[in-house]
């Protein structure tokens, strides 16, 4: 039975000795959606899940913590040129939000959101961007909530039938 209502979770940016289980937790995050893609290309969207250190040093690394457990992270560039996704200047970028499974229900997805968009208003930045996998129907639904329009021009063709969206909230 899925959990309703708000739990109290802290935000804050992950530490170094946190990246196995931040990557260990996007994973599990992530792990629904393994039947969904060809074995290939699961594994390399995998590797690139998992990667936190590879993304360390250039965007922000935050998690929530729930009951004295990490519940979710989110990757967030302040400047979403260094997210390598073709983000205009003076955007931020959000990448693989994850919640682990145990602990949806309780709003930490929106909680992350809320503070990388905090972040972006901090630094004046004029848009948040993100991509999304068109099957991840949660994702996109709490995007849209929360005031996020499709940009189409910004879509990324992957091979295989995948289609990967991009969304754009304006901040100023």
């Amino acid at each position: 039975m899925k959990k309703q209502g708000t739990a109290p979770c802290s935000l804050r940016n992950a530490r170094k000795e946190e990246l196995d289980t931040v990557a260990a937790l996007l994973q599990e995050a992530y792990q629904q959606y393994e039947s969904l893609l060809v074995s290939e290309m699961w594994q390399e969207y995998l590797r690139d899940i998992v990667d936190v250190r590879g993304r360390w040093g250039r965007s922000e690394l935050i998690v929530a913590e729930h009951d004295g457990e990490l519940a979710g992270a989110v990757t967030y560039y302040p400047d979403a040129a260094r997210s390598g996704e073709g983000w205009p200047p003076g955007w931020s970028g959000v990448r693989l939000l994850g919640v682990k499974p145990a602990k949806r229900g309780l709003n930490i997805g929106r909680a992350l959101m809320e503070e990388c968009l905090r972040r972006s208003r901090a630094r004046s930045a004029a848009a948040v961007g993100l991509h999304t996998i068109s099957f991840m129907e949660v994702a996109k639904g709490i995007y849209e909530r929360m005031g996020f329009v499709r940009v189409p021009q910004f879509d990324v063709n992957v091979a295989l039938g995948v289609e990967v969206i991009a969304y754009r909230l304006d901040i100023s």
